[in-house]
């Protein structure tokens, strides 16, 4: 919030211009005034909510003001309706709040009955907001507080404009539907989320230990033990459901922040909001979510150390059973104070892209190589989620961009080198039954099926993978499916891409053709480090009805021959660790150019020279010996 506008409306002579002016002189003005004061500003230095700057506006309720006093109004935050004796208290309900229905406006209203000096004997504060305010509270919801004042007596001057700028600052109406006396499904939604992250050890109860943790966090000191023992009392007495022997359940916390805004306490809900960047209107902010976090062009995204250590936490902590894998319940609680799982993770067809264990849960193995695919694809949705989830940076003004690492850049894939990544990617690629999606389920351990399902849509495996010196890394395997010619014409896919799988049934005569194709019709694919996969080797070889033979056609690339594998072989491990190494060190899996392999001339004039040398000198040797 960056500024409270007040517009101070009401009938001639209700004292408005009293109020204003007591306020800035700190006295009463015994002196006439004009009757319409000039627009005054208060900076935020003057111990306002918020530290807002407050701007406070004076009108005319004269009939040829209407237009000026219109326009106030809706340039205004929050109205302050004065009144002062029965007339304008009636002319508060017939006149002035259809009068701001009929603007448009939909602003807090604070009731000030000014001129308590005047009241008659015997007639107290309680009396008069039963009588008069809080009918009008109830008859309409835009009154957010009432407040009785004396200009004369400088009784309450402060605090009704500090009602004003807490109706702004603190509104009450995204809290607490008075009608109903129930917290909004907004406001609960987003308690729930605080109290899920304040319950560190996620056994349904903040102890005294959260308590004070949170008291800390959103108020910078933790509760006296007497306050605290007081709030439990309290709540013990509406019923003891809400507090037990290990520390106050989600309900109790709810019921705590509801008694905070029936009482006019609504800023303490706020401030604990506000501490975990929720918005007025109860969203999380943007900025939050959505922390600046650029990926330049070649580079990737990667989880830092922090990151998987967030992630590890989370899933030892809600593997309840320890088990070694989330059960769907215990997946469900961890998502819990999100929106559910993240899109992509649907668009993957999760769990079945990562590695399960015999129940079919999510391993701590497969959980981690999830969320590596999704920050590798797909940081933003990563970055939303570590803040859904409570990330907590080390340093208090980082982001949760803490948690990600960009990687270097990979222009020149054909330069000899290492490629800086611990995520790679390869495109499966191959003919219609050729295996592809066994080899990605032989990927994830599952058990082989001699059942043909076509894939339609693109799926996608993720696993970790040892590379020799046991340097770990996660590699992602994708069939394209249907959509593989659109992919294969998008250049941003195949940037993002590391390594293409060329993949054929060797005992189908008529499956290597469909690689050779692809390479003719998409010649950009040259571009990118290659390995060629012979699958179903535990079958008979056939010659496949193509023009030049796999071992042939790889061999005048300046290719390794064909990887001859089977998923129902144990070493077919060994092809994921290759797929892996080639993609680590790109230059391995390109096609040798005719310059790099076909032209060898100065290298068989080298060995012609060698060996003419070798000749001659033989020659010498035996006519010197002769002699």
């Amino acid at each position: 919030m960056a500024a409270v506008r007040i517009c101070v409306c009401g009938d001639e002579g209700t004292g408005k211009s009293s109020l204003i002016t007591s306020l800035v002189k700190d006295v009463f003005v015994t002196a006439k005034i004009q009757s319409v004061l000039p627009q005054i500003t208060l900076p935020p230095s003057l111990g306002t909510p918020e530290n807002v700057t407050t701007t406070i506006v004076d009108t005319s309720a004269l009939p040829q003001e209407r237009t000026a006093l219109n326009k106030e109004i809706r340039k205004s935050n929050v109205i302050l309706l004065v009144y002062s004796d029965h007339y304008s208290y009636e002319r508060v309900g017939l006149f002035w709040m259809p009068h701001f229905r009929s603007l448009g406006v939909n602003v807090p209203v604070v009731l000030c009955a000014n001129k308590s000096d005047l009241s008659a004997s015997g007639v107290n504060a309680a009396q008069v907001i039963e009588d008069e305010m809080l009918p009008l509270m109830a008859e309409f919801k835009e009154v957010d507080s009432c407040i009785r004042t004396s200009a004369r007596e400088h009784h309450n001057i402060n605090e009704v404009f500090f009602l004003c700028q807490k109706a702004v600052t603190y509104p009450i109406a995204p809290l607490l539907d008075s009608k109903e006396s129930a917290l909004k499904p907004a406001a609960v939604s987003a308690l729930k989320r605080v109290f899920y992250l304040c319950d560190r050890d996620q056994d349904g109860y903040l102890n005294d230990k959260e308590i004070h943790a949170f008291q800390t966090k959103c108020f910078g000191k933790p509760l006296g033990e007497d306050d605290l023992a007081n709030i439990k009392e309290t709540m013990s007495r509406i019923s003891l459901d809400y507090v037990t022997e290990k520390g106050i359940n989600e309900q109790g916390f709810l019921l705590l922040n509801k008694l905070f805004a029936e009482k006019g306490r609504h800023e303490t809900v706020w401030i604990i909001l506000r501490t975990f960047h929720y918005t007025d209107s109860l969203s999380l902010k943007d900025s939050f979510l959505h922390p600046k976090f650029d990926v330049p062009a070649f580079s990737s995204a990667e989880l830092s150390p922090s990151g998987y250590r967030f992630f590890v936490d989370r899933f030892l902590l809600f593997d309840k059973d320890t088990d070694g894998g989330l059960s769907p319940t215990e997946l469900s609680a961890l998502f819990a104070p999100t929106p559910g799982l993240p899109p992509p993770w649907a668009d993957s067809s999760f769990p079945s892209s990562t590695v399960r264990n015999e129940a079919n849960y999510i391993t701590l193995q497969g959980w981690l190589a999830q969320w590596s695919m999704t920050t590798f694809t797909s940081p933003a949705t990563t970055l939303a989620y570590l803040a859904y989830l409570g990330f907590e940076a080390p340093d208090p003004r980082s982001t949760t961009a803490t948690a990600l690492q960009l990687t270097k850049a990979r222009k020149r894939r054909k330069r000899l080198g290492r490629v800086e990544r611990n995520v790679l990617h390869a495109y499966v690629l191959g003919s219609p039954s050729a295996g592809k999606s066994a080899l990605l389920d032989s990927f994830l351990a599952r058990p082989f099926s001699p059942t043909y399902h076509p894939t339609i849509k693109p799926r996608t495996a993720v696993n970790s993978v040892e590379l020799p010196g046991g340097k770990q890394c996660y590699l992602i395997l994708e069939e394209l499916g249907e959509l593989e010619p659109a992919i294969l014409e998008n250049q941003a896919k195949l940037d993002a891409c590391d390594i293409l799988v060329y993949t054929y049934d060797s005992s189908d005569p008529d499956s290597f053709s469909h690689i050779s194709d692809l390479r003719t019709k998409h010649p950009h694919l040259d571009d990118l480090p290659a390995l060629y996969v012979a699958l179903k080797a535990d079958r008979d070889k056939t010659t496949q009805r193509a023009e030049v033979q796999p071992e042939d056609y790889t061999s005048a690339l300046g290719m390794s021959k064909p990887l001859h594998v089977s998923v129902t072989w144990e070493s077919i491990s060994e092809l994921f660790v290759r797929i892996a190494e080639v993609a680590v060190w790109p230059s391995t899996g390109f096609p040798k150019s005719e310059e790099e392999m076909g032209d060898r001339t100065n290298l068989y004039i080298a060995l012609g020279a060698v060996v003419c040398a070798g000749a001659a000198f033989v020659a010498i040797w035996r006519r010197v010996g002769k002699e």
